[in-house]
This record gives structure tokens, sequence and C-alpha cells, in this order.
């Protein structure tokens, strides 16, 4: 695998921000660029999908506030993944120019699970944005990986003109919400996490895995090895906004407030015997 070169100091990693407009509601367009603007600089984005079909009336709306570039690609046979074949063909296009730093594929789709793999072995960094329902395949092929659940909709937007509206329709508890919708993300500290492992199995290797000679183990270093492992890790699954919050709130885990020489704090944690 090639090593990531390394960047200057005074420079932000260049951020490309390729969105599946077919299969993301555009209600949470502001959200996405929010989130993948935590990254870095946001030096590309663009939107995939038929930009003449009905279902994208909600983006096509969004497309100069957001200053999302429309990459037009026609669905010829339905149900044959064009918009899919358009992002991926692209995105391997922005790695060779060299002018990307790190991907943000906005998408639910294991199709895309490939494409992230390969951006990694060229040295990139990945990160990945969708629903829980993405297969772990995909979200653990990225180096990090948010569900959209996690992220505000934009409520401001109205739906287009002369299309109905999708989202003022009830759907019955468990049927299919048609493509491009979705249904209003679950509350704080709901348990559903898509495909992660339990949190005490996760935090239980994570805090057994960095253990220091006196049995304790650095948060820190406990988030970096929750994002290693387990990309799709995310305090907001939990209702909490902070990885420090999360574990104050478990009652198996032990917490120690060490001072550090730079006149903060830093927290240790270890399982409760």
């Amino acid at each position: 695998m090639e090593q990531p070169s390394e960047l200057p100091r005074t420079r932000l990693p260049r951020v490309a921000v390729l969105i599946d407009c077919d299969n993301v509601s555009y209600r949470r367009g502001h959200a996405i660029l929010a989130e993948a603007q935590t990254h870095g600089v946001l030096g590309v984005k663009r939107g995939y999908g038929d930009w003449g079909s009905p279902p994208l009336g909600g983006w096509r709306k969004l497309l100069t506030d957001l200053a999302l570039q429309p990459m037009q690609q026609i669905a010829y046979v339905p149900g044959k993944g064009a918009t899919d074949t358009a992002l991926i063909i692209d995105a391997m296009d922005l790695l060779y120019s060299g002018n990307v730093d790190t991907f943000c594929l906005v998408a639910s789709d294991s199709d895309y699970t490939r494409l992230a793999i390969r951006l990694r072995e060229a040295g990139k960094r990945v990160i990945g944005i969708g629903e829980k329902k993405t297969p772990s395949a995909f979200s653990n092929a990225c180096d990090r990986f948010t569900f959209l659940e996690l992220l505000e909709k934009d409520e401001t937007v109205l739906a287009p003109e002369n299309e109905k509206s999708v989202e003022a329709e009830t759907y019955p508890s468990g049927q299919p919400v048609p493509s491009g919708h979705e249904p209003a993300a679950p509350a704080p500290g709901a348990s559903e996490a898509g495909d992660l492992p339990d949190l005490h199995t996760m935090l239980r290797t994570a805090v057994t895995s960095k253990v220091e000679d006196d049995g304790w183990s650095l948060l820190s270093n406990v988030g970096w090895f929750l994002v290693g492992n387990y990309p799709a890790f995310d305090s907001r699954n939990y209702g909490y906004a902070q990885l420090g919050a999360l574990v104050r709130s478990l009652d198996y885990l032990d917490i120690e407030e060490q001072p550090a020489s730079n006149g903060n704090s830093r927290l240790r944690v270890r399982l409760r015997q």
C-alpha cells in the first residue's frame, strides 16, 4: 500500500465530496457538507443522478445554495446503477489528478466498496456518509463512516413546485420509503447503530487493547482505536456529542481525570472490577 504524502503544516486536506443524489435525501444536503467540512477544505462538490427526473427536484433547488456541481447521468436502463458507475469513474479521475487528499463518498450502496478500498490503497483518506442500512462491507472499507440519521434535516427547504411532497405522506411502519427520501431520524440515544457490535464489546476491546502498565487506558488512545477498527463508530449514535460524555454515562467503566503538562486535563478509563 502506498503511504500518503505528508501535507504541509499550513495546508488543510483538500476534500472531494461525491454524492449519490439518486439515493440520498436533499433535506440533509446542508448537514452533509457541514459534516464533510470537518475533514478539510471542500475543493470538489459534485452530485450525481438524472437531473431531469422529478425525484431530484429537491436537490435542484439546492444546487446554487450548496455550490454543488450537478453531474448528469441518464438511467438508460432502470436499476442498472448508471449513477454508481459515473461517480466511480469521476473518483478515479480525481485520484489520478493528484489534487485531492480526502474523498467523502455519500451513498448507502455496497457497489462503492471496491472504490473505497482502491482509494485507500492509493494513500487517500476515505470518509463515508450513508444510512444505517448501509452494508458493513462499504462502511468498513472507509476510514470513517457517519450515519445520515445523525445529521439534521434542513426543514427550510421547500418541496419542488409541481412535485408531490413525499415527506408529507405517512408510511406504515416497516413499509419502504421511496428512493431519494427517508423517514425521520431516530431520537438521540437510540440503540440502533447499523452493523456495529454492541457498545460494551467495542469499548471492552478498545480499553483492553490500550491498557498501560498501571491498568488504565488514555481515552484519546481508546478513541483512536475505536475509529481505526470500527469506522462507523460515532458517539452520536448513542446520544452523546463527545466520547468523554459517553464513557462517563457507563457504569462498567471507571473514569480518572489526570492533569496534563499543558494545564489541561486528560481522561483515563479502565474496566470496572
